[in-house]
């Protein structure tokens, strides 16, 4: 199984101009083949007037699940290399939509790949990723003494603190990699004294500092 991926931090978008023609490449994150679809779906109702809308997307940590369409421009020379700029850069959970207005301007085959998969490297620049890793899921509750200098350490040791829950005591639930679950539960016992629970609830990919 595959223990970290990169994905978009966030939706983003990056617009260049080549030879007259527009190109806006769309990003967003995208969990499911039907979210990268429907993200497709929404950039073309939002630009009805643009001659191609070609995509790209990678689904899945192993990024097993993959498409891309052309929409009309020449065989291999749009979505191809978008899904290549995807794949090569280790990005998954993402869709890319790169939106030409035409300008008149012949590229041919070569510019067009080019200019496609630019528009993604690019739009993967400006936008920003972040890893994702396959985390341990734990719950630790500790009481309120020792719950703000607590929750300090963990932050500093760049553990990945998802939820703070204020209650009779104070529950932290963090991620921490499989492998080092067993020198947490050690660390926190030296920490706290022994006197907060640890317990596991799973694991998930989670992002990451």
């Amino acid at each position: 199984m595959v223990d970290r991926y990169l994905t978009v931090a966030r939706p983003g978008v990056y617009e260049s101009e080549i030879k007259r023609s527009r190109f806006r490449c769309a990003l967003a994150p995208a969990g499911s083949q039907e979210e990268a679809e429907e993200f497709v779906r929404a950039v073309r109702k939002e630009h009805p007037g643009a001659s191609h809308h070609c995509y790209a997307y990678v689904i899945g940590p192993d990024g097993r699940l993959h498409r891309a369409s052309d929409d009309g421009e020449p065989g291999g020379t749009a979505g191809t290399p978008m899904l290549q700029v995807l794949l090569a850069r280790e990005v998954r959970d993402t869709v890319a939509v790169v939106t030409r207005y035409y300008g008149g301007v012949q590229l041919g085959a070569g510019g067009l790949a080019r200019a496609y998969g630019g528009a993604v490297s690019a739009a993967l620049d400006a936008t920003g990723t972040v890893e994702r890793r396959l985390l341990a899921l734990l719950t630790v509750t500790a009481d309120h003494q020792r719950a703000g200098r607590l929750e300090n350490d963990l932050r500093t040791a760049g553990h990945a603190v998802r939820e703070v829950e204020y209650g009779a005591a104070v529950t932290f639930r963090l991620g921490v990699p499989e492998p080092d679950t067993a020198a947490f539960r050690s660390w926190l016992a030296d920490a706290t004294s022994g006197t907060a629970t640890c317990t596991t609830e799973g694991s998930a990919y989670v992002d990451v500092p």
